[in-house]
């Protein structure tokens, strides 16, 4: 089986275009739109060691745009916020979790104690089964009243 040859001017080309889509602050493939060149390599959609490989100039060339920007696409800025609000979110549903375990072992504790009192009136009761009830009908006076 044989490879097909590699476009060096198509590589070229989309490794440019994620360059500028990565400083514009509207990448499509990177999820965090830093300028970085593992990003770059992402954004294009090539892989690391064809673009080390054979385009390590323009890896170089965006480092120096990026240097030469001073300062954070938009995008990255939105992202960083919702990654902080993110985890803020985050930690207080910890904190909630974990008190609901708390409570959670409080009420296992409670339920165990409960159950073990139910078994130990039900053994009571069937120990006193020997007494014996009186006859006769209940109501609503005593009997030396009527």
């Amino acid at each position: 089986m044989s490879r097909q040859p590699r476009d060096h001017d198509a590589e070229r080309t989309a490794v440019r275009a994620a360059a500028d889509r990565l400083l514009a602050g509207t990448p499509l493939r990177s999820t965090s739109g830093k300028l970085t060149g593992t990003e770059l390599i992402t954004e294009s959609g090539l892989r690391r060691d064809v673009v080390y490989g054979d385009h390590k100039e323009l890896v170089e060339e965006f480092q120096a745009r990026v240097k030469a920007q001073h300062t954070v696409p938009t995008a990255a800025e939105k992202i960083a916020e919702q990654n902080r609000a993110l985890k803020g979110e985050n930690a207080a549903l910890k904190a909630d979790l974990a008190a609901e375990r708390k409570r959670n072992k409080t009420l296992t504790r409670v339920a165990v104690e409960l159950s073990l009192e139910l078994e130990q009136a039900k053994e009571e009761l069937t120990q006193n089964a020997d007494v014996v009830r009186l006859s006769g009908s209940r109501t609503n006076s005593p009997s030396w009243q009527r």
